[in-house]
């Protein structure tokens, strides 16, 4: 297997174009996608070839950075500059609606490029400005997920064994992780902490990215299938659950993968903490509770078939949701990098979230 630097380089600017972590090919294949034009970008958005809401947060950052230079590069006008920038903003907006980092990063770049303009920075300046921003998106992110690391890791005892589901580590974020960036932490603090890794269907996110992670940083990782979680809490393996989120809502209903719902439920069930690890740019304060997240339907075939191989019978329909919500009775806390939280939240976390 093939080891990347850690923090791992999920997205980064490479002279005038987005390279990105090709994480459709994991763990069998380490390769890097360039994406040259914003079709490309969407893509590998669309495709999961970047996935995770921070990372996608990130990705968008420089999704703009690459629009300027595209518009740069067709020697057009302003203003035709800024309707191009536009399009390519919203563009990149349609293409996952339930991560709300998404949304924040496009917010945060468009809010640099207005500013840039106002200023009566030329076209080369925009552009410098625009890296700038994505950069300090990019750094700050790795920034926020070790502080909620150094948070959460406060949470775990010395050899505790932690259940994750999907990937919510290095490759989901700017390159340090939420929920498994808990765990790095808790290593760098000297602490023994297992993880069993939920498989995570129908993308099996956690089988593929989360194990490759973990092995690939020296931590013990044992993968099971989601039916089989509730045998392992019942069993007394588990001492803590920790997820990433995709979108908190003000309220504290929490948007992440699919199948973390029930794995809420099985915690209370069992006694088990379930925590959700999630930087500020994941709280949305807009929305007031989960019923106001929208939910993406991906394509049914996910479920269909695997690598190309049908895996249900011709006839059979297929209901493919990416997220579920989990409701904020059920979360015992929140590790954020302001600390461990519960609602009602600070304003420094409903005040940095929201499309």
């Amino acid at each position: 297997m093939t080891s990347l630097p850690f923090p791992f380089p999920v997205v980064r600017w490479q002279q005038d174009h987005v390279v990105l972590i090709d994480q459709t090919l994991l763990p069998g294949r380490t390769e890097f996608r360039h994406c040259r034009t914003i079709d490309q970008l969407c893509r590998a958005i669309t495709e999961l070839a970047v996935r995770g809401a921070p990372a996608i947060g990130v990705a968008a950052g420089y999704g703009m950075v690459l629009s300027w230079s595209l518009a740069m590069a067709a020697a057009g006008d302003q203003e035709g500059m800024r309707k191009r920038f536009a399009a390519d903003r919203r563009a990149l907006a349609a293409t996952r609606p339930t991560a709300v980092n998404l949304f924040w990063a496009l917010d945060r770049m468009d809010a640099r490029a207005h500013a840039l303009w106002t200023g009566g920075e030329p076209p080369a300046g925009v552009l410098a400005g625009l890296l700038a921003e994505a950069d300090a998106i990019l750094a700050e992110d790795i920034a926020m997920c070790r502080g909620m690391g150094r948070a959460g890791q406060e949470l775990l005892p010395d050899g505790a064994t932690v259940l994750t589901h999907c990937n919510a580590g290095g490759l989901a974020t700017g390159g340090y992780g939420t929920a498994v960036g808990v765990v790095y932490a808790a290593r760098e603090a000297g602490k023994k902490i297992t993880v069993f890794a939920d498989e995570t269907r129908p993308l099996l996110q956690g089988a593929r990215l989360t194990a490759w992670e973990l092995v690939d940083q020296g931590i013990p990782v044992t993968v099971l299938c989601e039916g089989a979680a509730a045998s392992a809490l019942r069993a007394g393996l588990i001492d803590a659950v920790i997820t990433g989120a995709d979108r908190i809502a003000a309220n504290g209903d929490t948007a992440n993968k699919i199948g973390t719902y029930p794995l809420a439920v099985l915690a209370r069930r069992h006694e088990v903490p379930f925590y959700v690890a999630a930087p500020a740019s994941t709280f949305d304060g807009a929305t007031t509770s989960g019923a106001g997240i929208p939910i993406e339907l991906r394509d049914p075939d996910e479920v269909r078939a695997w690598c190309g191989v049908p895996s249900v019978p011709a006839g059979a329909d297929a209901w493919n949701p990416a997220f579920d919500v989990t409701p904020f009775e059920l979360i015992t806390a929140y590790i954020t990098e302001h600390g461990v939280v519960r609602p009602p939240f600070p304003p420094e976390l409903l005040g940095t979230g929201g499309c």
